[in-house]
């Protein structure tokens, strides 16, 4: 028995990809999570680090898109659901099945718990679309990167969805060069973090640098 408003997604989700909408109008991401306890480490904030989120969205220039029929401005978008592989398997079978038909290039999926079993069944139903894979916890480490040979999936350490946002960037670039001109970007701009930080500490020397730096 599944439920009505799940059932309306999955109805909503077999829709979309009969729309063939053109590529430019649908997300090119996706991020999904078993639970929204998982958003913390899925978008940022509340003490974690930053997230998937904050990487396409604020480093990258993403744009989220909440409306399948109308698309942001931007010419990279991402979408958001959560899917939980046990409580409702039938949303996650229909989500991945379509994701290719709705126009995904990527799917970021994360999962807590022992049973972390979202990303890998992500890539089982959804292949051969990439799925970068998340465990929200050191405890679902094996359960996400356990896959059979021939069943791949691309996964990061534990709590990083920030790495799999920009291993999804990456995969996109290699077909969109503005894209890749982001990344460079972002990467200059650590590569100029770590410089300033070198030359500061040493001109200053450690006790100059924390009392300039640190609280």
């Amino acid at each position: 028995m599944t439920a009505e408003n799940v059932q309306s997604l999955i109805d909503q989700l077999h829709e979309e990809a009969e729309m063939d909408r053109p590529n430019d109008q649908t997300p090119d991401v996706s991020i999904v999570m078993g639970s929204d306890s998982d958003l913390p480490t899925m978008a940022g904030g509340k003490g974690k680090r930053p997230g998937a989120y904050a990487a396409l969205a604020d480093e990258l220039g993403f744009e989220e898109q909440t409306d399948f029929t109308d698309a942001p401005d931007a010419r990279f978008t991402f979408e958001t659901f959560v899917v939980s592989a046990h409580r409702t398997p039938d949303l996650m079978y229909a989500y991945a099945e379509t994701a290719e038909a709705r126009g995904l290039d990527v799917i970021i999926a994360g999962a807590g718990g022992k049973s972390a079993d979202l990303p890998n069944m992500t890539a089982s139903i959804a292949y051969p679309l990439p799925v970068v894979g998340v465990p929200v916890q050191e405890k679902s480490v094996d359960s996400v990167i356990g896959m059979p040979q021939g069943a791949p999936i691309t996964a990061v350490d534990a709590g990083k969805s920030f790495n799999a946002a920009l291993t999804a960037a990456q995969i996109l670039s290699r077909q969109h060069e503005e894209l890749r001109g982001r990344l460079v970007e972002y990467h200059e701009g650590l590569q100029e973090e770590v410089g300033d930080a070198s030359r500061d500490l040493h001109e200053l020397g450690t006790p100059g640098f924390k009392d300039e730096y640190w609280e």
